[in-house]
This record gives structure tokens, sequence and C-alpha cells, in this order.
């Protein structure tokens, strides 16, 4: 197969990716530029960090003045999952050599999907259709977030009144999903109680980290009763 031939190919496959990463980074540009922040931050951030949920939750973080470490810990929280997406992927990443350090570093939600699903073309280096299609994914996201923030530098901020609840709705989005595929309950109470704990604790400044580590430690407690009751059949 021709490059030219795989390049179209994975342009097809990468197409749900574009309309999704077109839009979604248009909404962090516009938020990011009118959030008082520079705008060359939005395509800066999205070539060296690209973690979309991450980055929505940098704004009001870097807005509020919150530490490097702060947000340097709560994305590697974010985006811990991918730790997992990773382990599927050992032995076809590991056959990259080169260009291995970039599929890790360019794996997000939407590419796991599509190298899990889509397999390379007859004929075509499966290295090569891994690559382009992470390469393209990104270049989404990356124009997308340069589209939003040059198009919020020239708008006056009332424009865009009320797109900062994005982050909310995308977490929303997620929870709702996560509901679906795992409908135990435990899990969410203790969510919820270590977010009220949390809030009495650290107040609204430190309320996602502490929450987060106390999310955290409460399930680990819990397993033990949580597995025996999966043992029993009686559920979470």
């Amino acid at each position: 197969m021709t490059r030219s031939a795989l390049f179209r190919f994975a342009f097809k496959t990468t197409i749900p990716v574009l309309l999704g990463y077109s839009t979604i980074g248009l909404a962090y540009g516009l938020l990011l530029a009118t959030s008082g922040l520079p705008w060359w931050l939005a395509p800066l951030s999205s070539v060296v960090i690209y973690a979309g949920a991450a980055q929505f939750m940098s704004i009001p973080l870097l807005v509020g003045g919150a530490g490097v470490a702060e947000i340097a810990i709560l994305t590697f929280l974010v985006n811990a999952r991918h730790l997992v997406y990773g382990l599927s992927l050992i032995k076809p990443f590991g056959e990259a050599k080169r260009v291995r350090p970039y599929l890790v570093y360019a794996l997000t939600d939407e590419t796991y999907g599509l190298l899990t699903t889509v397999e390379a073309p007859e004929g075509a280096s499966k290295t090569a259709f891994y690559g382009l299609v992470s390469a393209l994914d990104q270049s989404y996201w990356v124009l997308g977030s340069l589209v939003g923030a040059l198009a919020g530098s020239l708008v006056p901020p009332s424009w865009t009144a009320g797109m900062d609840f994005a982050l909310t709705a995308l977490f929303i989005v997620l929870l709702v999903e996560q509901i679906k595929s795992s409908p135990k309950a435990a899990p969410y109470l203790v969510a919820i109680a270590a977010s009220v704990i949390a809030l009495a604790i650290g107040g609204p400044d430190r309320l996602l980290v502490f929450a987060i580590v106390l999310a955290m430690a409460g399930m680990l407690a819990l397993k033990p009763i949580i597995d025996r009751r999966d043992e029993k059949g009686t559920g979470g």
C-alpha cells in the first residue's frame, strides 16, 4: 500500500474524531481566551499536554492561581485510566520502536478506541497506521483549540457567557456513562461522602485533590467487603 493510500484510509478512520475534537477543542480555546489567559496557551497546551478533560480543568486552576504541583497531580489522577489502556497495547506498541514514545503520549480515549477496533489495511505497516491515526487525532484537537483561542481573543467575554459550564457538562456525561457501565452504588456513595468531607477539610480551593485522595482511600478500605458481596452474588 502506498503512503497516500494509507493516509486516506487513516483519515477516513479518524473522521468521527475530527468532528468531535474540532468542536470540543474550539470550546476549549474559547474558554481559555475569554478567561483572561493568553490565547497561545491553548494550542501550546494541546501540543505538549494533549489531555482534553485535564486541559479544561486547568483553566479555572490557572485563573485561580493554583500551583504547578497541584495541577500536575490532578492531571495525573484524571488521566490515570490511560495506564490501563496501555496494558492492552504493550505488544503492538512494543513493535513500534522509534515512534513508540509518541504513540504512548498520544493515547487518548478516542485514539485508543480506534486502535483497538480498526485493523490496519492489508499490506500496510501497523506501526505506520497507528502513527497516522494518533497524529491526525492530535492535529484535530490542536487546530480546534487554535481556532477557538483566536476567536476568543477577538470577541468580548460576554459572548461566551455560560461556556465555562462545558467542563461540568463533560464530567456529567462521563459520570452517566460510568453509571451505565458500572451500576454498583458503593463507588458513588464513597465519592459523595469524600466530597463532603473534603469540602469541610480543605474548602473549595482544595476540594478536588482531597476528594480524590479520600475516595481512593475509601474504595481501598471497602474493596474486601465489595469483593465478598460479588462472590455471594448480591452486587455492590
